[in-house]
C-alpha cells in the first residue's frame, strides 16, 4: 500500500483503502467536481485532487460526522474526543460504560448536536470491528468490541491526517439516495465515483441492519442506467463492484460492463483474476467509461 494515501478514521465495511493504489491512478488527472456518490468512510474521496468535492451518503449520522470533521480542526476533534472517552470511562474491557453511552446516544435529547455527533464517533471506536449499524428505528446497535476496538495512537494519527486534508478541500455534503442525486449540473470535466453495496455479497452495508433497505437488483439496474446517462452526456465515471463472489455471479453487471473498460482489482479476498473459474474466487473490478487516463 502506498503510504502517500490518507486512511479514513472510519473503518468502514467495504472501504477501499487497501486498493487505492489500483483505483486512484486510473482516475482522470484533472477533475473539476468529484462526486463520491456512496461516500461511506470517504477513503477514496479524501485522496482525490479536484476543484470541488461532493460527499454523498444516505446514512444521516455518517454525513453529520463527516461534516463535523470538516467544520473543526483535527486538534479540536482529538481534544474533545479524548475528553469524551475519559468522561465516559471507556476502555477495551468496560462493557457497561459502552452500553451506557450507546443508550444515551439512542435515547437522550441532546441540546447540542455536536455532542451527539461526538458520542456517535466515540461509540464507533469501541464497537465490534468499528462497524456502523442501526436497527429499523435508527438506533445504533453495534455490539461492544471487547479487547479489540478502541481509540489508540494509530487512530489518532488517522484522524489528524484525514481532517487536515479535509479542512483544505472545497467540500459539499449531501444526504440523498443515489436516484435522487442531482447530476444535471455535471459536465465533461466532472467525475462520478460509485462504490455501491454489492448485489452478490453481504456486509453490514447490505444486510438490512443500518436502518435502510437491502440493495436489490432493481437498485442495481437503476444505478447502471444513471451511469449510462452520464456517459451519453460525456461525464466520466468509475464504478467499483464485483462480478463474481461466493459462487455467485452478477450477470446483469457482467453484461452491462461489456460496453465499458473493466480493470481487475487484486482485492483483499484473494488474488483472483478475470479468467479463473474456482467457485471461491472473487472478481473485484473497476469499470470506467474511458479507456485510459489522459495525459493532461
Amino acid at each position: 500500500m502506498n503510504d502517500t494515501y490518507i486512511k479514513s478514521p472510519l473503518n468502514y465495511i467495504g472501504g477501499k483503502y487497501k486498493v487505492l493504489n489500483q483505483i486512484i491512478p486510473r482516475f482522470p488527472k484533472k477533475i473539476n467536481t468529484f462526486v463520491d456518490l456512496f461516500g461511506g468512510g470517504f477513503n477514496v474521496g479524501i485522496n482525490v485532487n479536484a476543484n470541488n468535492l461532493i460527499y454523498n451518503d444516505i446514512i444521516e449520522p455518517l454525513c453529520e460526522l463527516i461534516n463535523y470533521f470538516y467544520d473543526n480542526t483535527a486538534d479540536d476533534v482529538i481534544s474533545k474526543l479524548e475528553k469524551n472517552i475519559r468522561e465516559n470511562n471507556l476502555s477495551k474491557e468496560n462493557l457497561e460504560a459502552f452500553k451506557k453511552l450507546r443508550n444515551k446516544y439512542n435515547h437522550y435529547s441532546y441540546e447540542n448536536e455536536e455532542d451527539r455527533v461526538l458520542d456517535f464517533y466515540t461509540l464507533i471506536l469501541y464497537s465490534f470491528n468499528y462497524q456502523i449499524r442501526f436497527n429499523q428505528s435508527m438506533e445504533y446497535n453495534t455490539p461492544f468490541g471487547k479487547n479489540r476496538s478502541s481509540y489508540n495512537l494509530n487512530t489518532k494519527k488517522n484522524i489528524k491526517s484525514f481532517i487536515d486534508k479535509l479542512n483544505k478541500m472545497n467540500l459539499s455534503i449531501t444526504k440523498k439516495r443515489f436516484i435522487d442525486f442531482d447530476f444535471s449540473s455535471l459536465g465533461k470535466d466532472d467525475f462520478v465515483y460509485c462504490d455501491p453495496p454489492y448485489l452478490i455479497t453481504t456486509g453490514s452495508y447490505n444486510d438490512g441492519n443500518r436502518g435502510i433497505k437491502d440493495w436489490t437488483i432493481d437498485d442495481e439496474k437503476k444505478l447502471l442506467n444513471i451511469l449510462d446517462d452520464l456517459n451519453s452526456r460525456g461525464v466520466k465515471f468509475a464504478l467499483s463492484n464485483v462480478l463474481v463472489a461466493n459462487d455467485k455471479k452478477n450477470d446483469v453487471l457482467t453484461e452491462w460492463s461489456k460496453k465499458y473498460t473493466v480493470y481487475i482489482i487484486k482485492n483483499t479476498f484473494n488474488n483472483s483474476n478475470y479468467r479463473r473459474k474456482s467457485k471461491d474466487d472473487t472478481i473485484e473490478v473497476l469499470i470506467t467509461n474511458y479507456k485510459e487516463v489522459e495525459d493532461e
